[in-house]
């Protein structure tokens, strides 16, 4: 069901808000197109001289300390130019933090690009790319079945009163610290 037009404003607001760092107002005045329901984390970096250049689709998550760069200035020394060109990241991505994306490159819906990546070249859709330079490792869909399946099996838990923003106990921090003994799991 989707969220009444005013609630769905507000919370764009607030995830685009949240971001620390970078005033994404001004870099979308600039030309940065930002679809709805965009998480952008703290840290990371919009290459603001050519913002324009970037464009996020819906329902994405960019985590902490990403950068994106539309350009690439090593040509400029010995050819007299640097280099441009456009970051299209497509709808539902994860891109996981300390991810690097260098100008060009198209990241296709429902993809995942692992943190610490160097992307050079296109991600195609659905697949979970890693790695320096980031290749692809698997379908999204497999990465994503796999999951679900450990989740069948693993300790899962609500988020509120389980991380350190929403009021952790120290009954549930003990909990936590058990089950997370013997490998991982899962949080909402």
């Amino acid at each position: 069901m989707p969220l009444p037009r005013r609630l769905a404003r507000e919370r764009r607001r607030l995830l685009l808000r949240w971001h620390r760092g970078v005033d994404l107002e001004r870099l979308q005045a600039d030309g940065l197109r930002v679809g709805r329901d965009v998480f952008i984390g703290g840290g990371t970096f919009l290459d603001p001289d050519f913002c324009f250049l970037i464009a996020i689709g819906d329902d994405t998550t960019i985590s902490l300390d990403v950068i994106i760069l539309a350009h690439d200035a090593s040509t400029r020394t010995h050819v007299g130019y640097s280099r441009v060109a456009p970051v299209r990241i497509g709808h539902r991505v994860f891109i996981g933090a300390r991810a690097v994306i260098l100008p060009g490159v198209t990241i296709g819906d429902d993809a995942v690009v692992g943190a610490g990546s160097v992307v050079t070249r296109d991600v195609p859709a659905g697949t979970v790319a890693a790695g320096n330079p980031a290749r692809v490792l698997m379908d999204s869909e497999a990465y994503f079945a796999r999951h679900r399946d450990r989740l069948e099996q693993r300790p899962s838990w609500e988020r509120p009163g389980r991380t350190a923003r929403s009021g952790l106990t120290e009954n549930n921090r003990k909990e936590m610290l058990r089950a997370l003994d013997d490998g991982e799991a899962y949080i909402r």
